[in-house]
C-alpha cells in the first residue's frame, strides 16, 4: 500500500531540466568589430577639415578694385571724388576694376548709367558712351561773344536766342512754323558741355568758329539747333557744374 501511494506521488513530475532563476543571465557573444565603418569615419572627418581650411584660404585671398560712392550719369567719367577702393574675393570669371587701374578708368565713359554703391566691371565702360534715353546731343559753331571763355567739359550751361543786331524779330521759323525771333529768348535753362575744343590741334585752319557739343533734352533739341544754324545761339554758365 505505501509503495503505492510513492509511485502516484512520482506521477506527475516531467523529466525537464529545471530552469534557471530569473537573477542568473546567459552570457553574450564577443561584440564584432567593423574596422572598415571605423575607417570610414576617420575618412569623412579629414574630408570636413579639408573643406573648411579650402574655404578660409579662399576668404583671405582677395584684391582691391574700384567701388563708385556717387552716381554716374551715361557718358560720365569715375574720378577720385566719386570712388573707393574695397576688397573683394579674387574671382577670375568676373571683370573687376583693379584700384591701380583707376587712372586708365578715368579715361573712358560710363555706357549706361551707375548707381553709387555698385562694384562696376570693364564692360561697363568705353571709349565713347551713347546718349541717355530722353536725351540728344546738339553741336554749335559759336563766335567770340557768344560763348563765355574757359569752357570744359561737364560744365553747365544755358542757351539763349540772341538775333543778330538784338532786334526784337527774325524772319527764321522753327519747322512747326512758329516764329522764333523774340529776342532773348531762353531755348535750353540747363544744357551739359558734352565736349569742347581745348588744344589748337583741334582748330580748322583759318576757322574763327568755336566748336561745341552740349547734351540737352530730346525737346529742346530742334530749338537749339534751328537758332544754331542761324547763328544766333549765345551760350552763359550756370551753376551746378
Amino acid at each position: 500500500m505505501k509503495i503505492q501511494e510513492r509511485t502516484g506521488a512520482g506521477a506527475g513530475r516531467t523529466g525537464a531540466p529545471a530552469q534557471p532563476s530569473v537573477g542568473d543571465r546567459l552570457p553574450t557573444p564577443p561584440r564584432e568589430r567593423k574596422p572598415a565603418l571605423a575607417a570610414l569615419a576617420v575618412l569623412l572627418i579629414l574630408v570636413g577639415a579639408l573643406g573648411a581650411t579650402t574655404l578660409v584660404l579662399q576668404a583671405g585671398d582677395r584684391v582691391e578694385v574700384v567701388k563708385v560712392t556717387k552716381a554716374i550719369p551715361a557718358g560720365g567719367s569715375v574720378t577720385d571724388a566719386n570712388t573707393t577702393s574695397v576688397l573683394v574675393a579674387d574671382d577670375s570669371g568676373v571683370a573687376y576694376v583693379p584700384w591701380a587701374q583707376l587712372g586708365a578708368l578715368k579715361k573712358l565713359k560710363a555706357l549706361n548709367p551707375i548707381p553709387a554703391g555698385v562694384i562696376p566691371v570693364g564692360q561697363m565702360f568705353g571709349e565713347s558712351a551713347g546718349v541717355a534715353e530722353g536725351k540728344a546731343t546738339v553741336g554749335l559753331s559759336l563766335k567770340a561773344g557768344q560763348y563765355p571763355n574757359g569752357l570744359e567739359k561737364g560744365d553747365s550751361v544755358a542757351a539763349y536766342r540772341v538775333p543778330k543786331g538784338g532786334t526784337g524779330s527774325n524772319s527764321s521759323s522753327t519747322s512747326g512754323g512758329s516764329s522764333t525771333g523774340s529776342a532773348n529768348t531762353l531755348l535750353v535753362d540747363r544744357a551739359k558741355v558734352d565736349w569742347v575744343r581745348t588744344e589748337k590741334g583741334d582748330e580748322l585752319v583759318g576757322s574763327t568758329n568755336f566748336p561745341i557739343t552740349l547734351i540737352v533734352d530730346a525737346d529742346q533739341a530742334a530749338a537749339l539747333a534751328q537758332a544754331a544754324s542761324d547763328g544766333d545761339v549765345a551760350l552763359v554758365r550756370v551753376s551746378g557744374n
